[in-house]
């Protein structure tokens, strides 16, 4: 498989995918950084031409703008029975370049995942395929299998129907949050200042605001000016924001209230929207709640950036930050950038990085007991990290075994290896001294 612009971000989410499903990958990208291709654990294709015509798949995950000129440029190289799909989120313009560049030997399919780079893995992320009538016969069960198995929930369209639903679903959405942060910059509004007096609606759409201004301007520049479809659905908006502003400056309530009616009625599933959203916003709440109730005690608070993890005492919460006592040292954090781990997760990062307590015990067993079941009850104690046999004789027509455990190292040692002793003494084990 070869990934035309896998140095990109995206390109670079595909090549780990797609390696960890078999496939022996290479990328290429036009600023020659064969650094990532190593960091990823693939191929560089110094010879663009060349990796073409030996691929079984290729991909195309450029910008929108020039997608269609690499298309032209490659498809016309790639061997029979191959795939050439693309990752745009336009479909149209692309899906009509591969049909005409790319022998007629040669199948292509059209894809947008509905996604980007910085999720973990498929789960319940929406991948629109649009597969083109006679052009996938052999590669589109196996593509469709593959991301089934994990877990996205695939959607299959055509690509003129899927421009005009993303010139909404993208279009519109990305241009009116773009929007509200223009109109913010140019009323010289202090956002920062406004989360004194934030809503959990107003709290939640300035993080969707801030979330789409923090993305790649270009990238969002060429979703707005690529697709057709995209100027009617601006129109619309334009007229629809110019019309309600005059109904308030006229003090229309009567046109307003009809016009907010007639829009939830088109809408049709506002009670669904309201359950949805008091979700989102009671999930939010509990979070901050149950940060508060940890207060005085260990936690382990996940950067959700930078993926460091701060272990120690939680000592203040507001709504805005968190204060943690990490060692001798105080930790100021965004509460919108971490996320609070859960106790397994706190014991299983304890396991991972502290250096932990070990001790030897050794026993005389009772006639006929297995050692082995022995070290499984044993290592049933929530505090030890790990356990093993190290030594194992007979002294006086007894099995000796000993015993090494280690023990959590935020425990007190002494009295874990008194809980273990009594277990082995219940169990009809003599220590041995």
């Amino acid at each position: 498989m070869l990934i035309v612009g896998g140095t990109g971000e995206m390109g670079q989410w595909f090549s780990t995918f797609f390696r960890e499903r078999g496939f022996d990958v290479s990328i290429w990208g036009k600023s020659g950084k064969t650094e990532i291709a190593e960091r990823l654990c693939v191929r560089f294709a110094h010879d663009l031409h060349a990796e073409v015509a030996e691929s079984d798949v290729v991909i195309i995950s450029v910008p929108i703008d020039i997608t269609e000129q690499v298309i032209a440029e490659v498809a016309p190289l790639m061997k029979g029975g191959s795939l050439l799909m693309d990752l745009t989120s336009l479909k149209t313009g692309p899906t009509r370049a591969m049909q005409k560049y790319a022998p007629a030997d040669v199948e292509i399919l059209g894809t947008h995942p509905m996604f980007g780079p910085t999720i973990p893995n498929l789960h319940g992320q929406r991948f629109i395929l649009t597969p083109i009538a006679d052009r996938c016969h052999k590669w589109f069960p196996v593509i469709r299998e593959m991301l089934d198995e994990s877990g996205a929930h695939i959607v299959i369209v055509g690509p003129e129907e899927h421009d005009r639903f993303v010139s909404v679903v993208q279009g519109l959405t990305h241009f009116a949050y773009i929007t509200i942060g223009t109109t913010l910059d140019r009323l010289d509004f202090n956002v920062k200042e406004s989360r004194r007096f934030m809503s959990p609606v107003y709290d939640i759409m300035l993080d969707f605001v801030g979330r789409i201004l923090g993305q790649n301007p270009y990238l969002y520049a060429m979703i707005q000016m690529e697709n057709p479809e995209v100027t009617r659905v601006h129109e619309a908006f334009l007229e629809e924001c110019h019309n309600t502003s005059e109904m308030i400056k006229k003090h229309d309530l009567e046109g307003f209230i009809t016009k907010m009616k007639d829009a939830a009625i088109h809408f049709g599933d506002t009670s669904p929207a309201l359950r949805r959203s008091d979700k989102l916003i009671n999930y939010k709440i509990a979070e901050y709640e149950h940060l508060m109730a940890s207060v005085g005690e260990e936690c382990g608070l996940l950067h959700v950036y930078s993926g460091k993890i701060h272990v120690g005492k939680l000592w203040k919460v507001t709504p805005t930050e968190v204060m943690l006592a990490e060692g001798t040292k105080m930790v100021s954090l965004k509460i919108e950038n971490i996320q609070l781990l859960s106790p397994q997760e706190l014991k299983e990062w304890k396991m991972k990085n502290l250096t932990h307590h070990r001790r030897d015990i050794s026993v005389t067993v009772p006639e006929n007991a297995d050692p082995g079941i022995i070290l499984e009850i044993i290592s049933v104690n929530e505090n030890i990290v790990g356990s093993e046999i190290i030594d194992m004789y007979l002294i006086q027509g007894k099995k000796s075994v000993t015993y090494r455990i280690s023990i959590l190292a935020d425990q007190e040692p002494d009295k874990v290896q008194a809980d273990v002793e009594r277990v082995l003494i219940g169990i009809g084990c003599q220590l041995r001294v």
